[in-house]
């Protein structure tokens, strides 16, 4: 039997863990903001080298194509920094969303257990039966289905030698 405060800590600790998750989530998104900052200024770093490129200077060539390099480094870690935490933002939330239902799925059959085991014994009796029944449906459709492709499996089987039949029976009165 599941008590009330059972039930209340369970649910306490799901939240928690999703504050958790969201703290991190905060981090990171932090941590995206710093490299995107980091890029802007090698962007500019970028753009005051290239004006002096411009300008006639082949003696830090070499340092802007470095910068340039980096610049898109940092950009693609930053690209792939962003698709990971945006796996592990889906993947978490599929987590939660997966323990959050099976723990309501839980909860929600220990609960009918519990509900049951105060009902008398002919309401028990009754819910029985019912389950029995139900099991009894379910086996009744699938004979139905059963018969209704055997029927229809003779019906085509009939219509083929109805055919055969009425063509025998053609054949011989043209002969």
């Amino acid at each position: 039997v599941v008590t009330r405060d059972e039930v209340e800590e369970s649910l306490k600790a799901i939240f928690q863990y999703v504050r958790d998750k969201e703290q991190l989530f905060k981090e990171l998104r932090s941590q995206i903001e710093e490299i995107q900052q980091k890029i802007s200024v090698k962007q500019r770093e970028r753009d005051y080298w290239l004006e002096y490129k411009n300008v006639g200077s082949k003696i830090h060539a070499d340092k802007i194509s470095s910068l340039e390099k980096d610049i898109k480094k940092v950009k693609h870690d930053l690209q792939r920094t962003a698709e990971y935490y945006r796996d592990a933002l889906n993947a978490v939330k599929e987590e939660h969303k997966s323990l959050f239902d099976r723990h309501l799925k839980l909860l929600s059959e220990q609960a009918l257990k519990s509900a049951v085991g105060y009902l008398d014994k002919n309401c028990r009796r009754e819910i029985q039966e019912n389950e029995w029944l139900k099991e009894e449906v379910k086996i009744y459709r699938k004979e139905v289905s059963d018969l209704k492709a055997s029927v229809q499996l003779l019906e085509e089987e009939n219509t083929s030698l109805v055919a055969k039949l009425i063509d025998t029976k053609l054949q011989n009165l043209i002969r």
